[in-house]
C-alpha cells in the first residue's frame, strides 16, 4: 500500500469504543433488510473511525454505485472551491457567464439570476428543467435552461431543480477549462484518496453536475467525515471552513414537503435533516448524512422508493444509541453484528429450481412485433447450473449467465458498447412461468423478467425495482420462430 493510501485509510474500530452499542446498530440492520426494499450498503464512522460497514451482495465494497443528486453536493463542492480561488462569487448574474446562450429576449427576472440561486434551488422556474436539457435538438444544454421561462423573482421560490446544478458544473467548466470532475480530482478527490471516479457528461462534454457521478460507499463516507470536520482532512484544509458553514446551512424554505426530512430546509446542495443534521442524497437511496452533534457520518446506497423509511430508521435506532462516552466492549454482540453484516445479501429469484417448461423453453427463440421497448427476441439455454438468457432489443443483442436459485455474475454490454457488471438468477413461480432476477451492482436497478409459456407462444412481463415512471412495462406477446 503506498504512502497516500496508508495516511488516507479510514480507521475501523468496534462500536462500543466509540460510544455505540452493537446491539444498536444490529437493530437498524435488521429493521432496514426486514422493511426496506432495499438498501444496497451502508458505512457508519462514529469519531472519525468505521463502526459498521455492510454490503447486500452481489453489491460489494470495491465496487461504485450511481449516485444521482449525491452528486450535487460534489458540485456544490467544486463551486466553493472556485469562490475561494477567486473565480467567482455566488452573487455573480449567471448570464455573465453565458452571453452567446442567452434568449434574444431577457426578462427581468432571469437577468437577475444569481450563482447563489442555482446553489439554493430558488432559481424561479415552475417545473424542473431537466426534462428540457435532454430534449434540447442541439444539445447546448445551457441555452435550453436560459430560455426557460423564470417566473418567481429568483431567491424567493424553493423548486428542486437539477438543471440548476447542470449550470453549475458549466460556469465551473468555463472558469476553469475543465470538467467538475478534472478539477475535483486534483483539490477534493486525491487528497481524500478517492480514485476512479466517474461523472456522465452532456452531449457538449460537460459533467451533468445534478446527477451522474458513481463513486465506492467507503469514498461517500471520506467526503461527508471531510465535511463533519469543517473541511479538513488529516490537518490539511480540503474546502473551506466558512463555505462548509454556508453550503449546509439554511437558504430555502423547503417546509410545504410533507416527508419531515425534506422540509427542514436546504442549503447549497444539501438538504437539512431533523436533528440538526444534513445531508446529501441521491434517487433512490444514495446517503451521506453528516450529524455534528453526534460526530457521525452514515454513508448508504440503495435501490429504494421510500427514502424518508431509511432516514426514520436512522433516527429511532443509531441516533440515540450514540452515547458521550465509551461503552464497555460487548464481544458476543459485537460479533453478531459483524456475522451479520459479512452475510447481507439479496435475496435472489425464488421458486422452484426446475419446471416441465424447461425443456420447451430450451434452445427455442421467441420473437415480437415491432413495440415500444423495442424487444426483437428473447431465447433461454440451460444446463445444470443455470442459464443463459439472451435478448435483443433497440441497443443490440445481450447474453446474461443466471443461477438457477442463487446469484451468477456477469457482464453484459450496452448501447455504450461498455460492459455492464451484473448478477443474475432464476426460479420458476408457475408451471408455466420462469423468473429472471437481474441486478445491476453498480447501479439501484434490479428489474425483473417473467416469462409465460402457452404453446407456442410466450408472455413477456418486465418489472422495474425502482423508475422515475412507471415500474411495469404492458405484457408483450413473442411467438415461436
Amino acid at each position: 500500500m503506498n504512502a497516500i493510501n496508508t495516511r488516507n485509510r479510514l480507521k475501523r474500530s468496534s462500536p462500543e469504543a466509540q460510544g455505540i452499542a452493537s446491539a444498536a446498530i444490529l437493530a437498524f440492520v435488521e429493521a432496514a433488510d426486514r422493511d426496506v426494499d432495499s438498501l444496497h450498503s451502508l458505512m457508519l464512522l462514529r469519531h472519525g473511525k468505521v463502526v459498521a460497514e455492510g454490503w447486500w451482495a452481489p453489491y460489494a465494497p470495491e465496487r461504485p454505485h450511481v449516485l444521482y443528486s449525491l452528486s450535487k453536493s460534489f458540485t456544490s463542492s467544486a463551486v466553493g472551491l472556485a469562490v475561494a480561488e477567486g473565480l467567482l462569487t455566488v452573487d455573480d448574474r449567471v448570464l455573465s457567464f453565458f452571453p452567446d446562450e442567452a434568449p434574444a429576449e431577457v426578462s427581468d427576472n432571469l437577468a437577475a439570476l444569481r450563482v447563489r440561486d442555482l446553489l439554493s434551488m430558488t432559481v424561479g422556474h415552475a417545473e424542473d428543467t431537466v426534462d428540457h436539457l435532454h430534449n434540447s435538438p442541439d444539445g447546448n444544454w445551457a441555452r435550453a435552461f436560459l430560455a426557460r421561462d423564470v417566473v418567481y423573482p429568483p431567491g424567493t421560490h424553493f423548486l428542486y431543480n437539477s438543471g440548476a446544478t447542470y449550470m453549475l458544473s458549466a460556469i465551473v467548466q468555463k472558469l476553469t477549462g475543465q470538467t467538475v470532475l478534472e478539477y475535483l480530482t486534483p483539490r477534493l478527490f486525491e487528497p481524500l484518496n478517492i480514485h476512479g471516479a466517474t461523472w456522465e457528461t452532456c452531449p457538449r462534454g460537460i459533467n451533468t453536475g445534478g446527477w451522474g457521478l458513481s463513486l465506492k460507499t467507503e469514498d461517500i463516507a471520506r467526503f461527508g467525515q471531510m465535511l463533519l470536520q469543517k473541511g479538513t482532512w488529516h490537518n490539511k484544509r480540503i474546502l473551506p471552513q466558512a463555505w462548509v458553514e454556508e453550503a449546509t446551512s439554511y437558504h430555502s424554505d423547503n417546509s410545504a414537503n410533507e416527508n419531515p426530512d425534506w422540509a427542514q430546509g436546504y442549503g447549497y446542495q444539501f438538504w437539512r435533516c431533523r436533528h440538526n443534521a444534513y445531508r446529501g442524497d441521491g434517487a433512490f437511496g444514495q446517503y451521506c448524512v453528516v450529524m455534528p452533534d453526534q460526530d457521525a457520518v452514515l454513508a448508504m446506497t440503495g435501490g429504494l422508493d421510500d427514502m424518508q423509511a431509511v432516514l426514520d430508521l436512522v433516527w429511532a435506532h443509531l441516533l440515540p444509541a450514540m452515547q458521550p462516552a465509551e461503552l464497555p466492549e460487548d464481544a458476543a454482540a459485537e460479533q453478531r453484528l459483524r456475522d451479520v453484516l459479512s452475510g447481507l445479501a439479496l435475496t435472489p429469484q425464488t421458486g422452484q429450481a426446475a419446471s416441465p417448461i424447461e425443456a420447451e423453453l430450451s434452445g427455442r427463440r421467441y420473437v415480437f412485433e415491432a413495440n415500444e421497448p423495442g424487444l426483437e427476441f428473447i431465447s433461454f439455454s440451460f444446463d445444470d447450473d443455470g442459464c443463459a438468457y439472451t435478448v435483443r432489443d433497440a441497443t443490440g443483442e445481450h447474453r446474461i449467465r443466471a443461477g438457477r436459485g442463487v446469484w451468477t455474475t456477469d457482464a453484459v454490454d450496452v448501447a455504450t458498447g461498455d460492459p455492464v457488471p451484473v448478477a443474475a438468477s432464476f426460479a420458476y413461480t408457475a408451471d408455466d412461468a420462469l423468473a429472471l432476477k437481474l441486478c445491476f451492482y453498480e447501479t439501484p436497478y434490479c428489474p425483473t423478467v417473467t416469462c409465460r409459456l402457452a404453446g407456442e407462444s410466450v408472455q413477456f412481463e418486465f418489472r422495474a425495482n425502482v423508475s422515475f415512471g412507471p415500474k411495469e412495462s404492458p405484457p408483450l406477446t413473442g411467438r415461436l420462430q
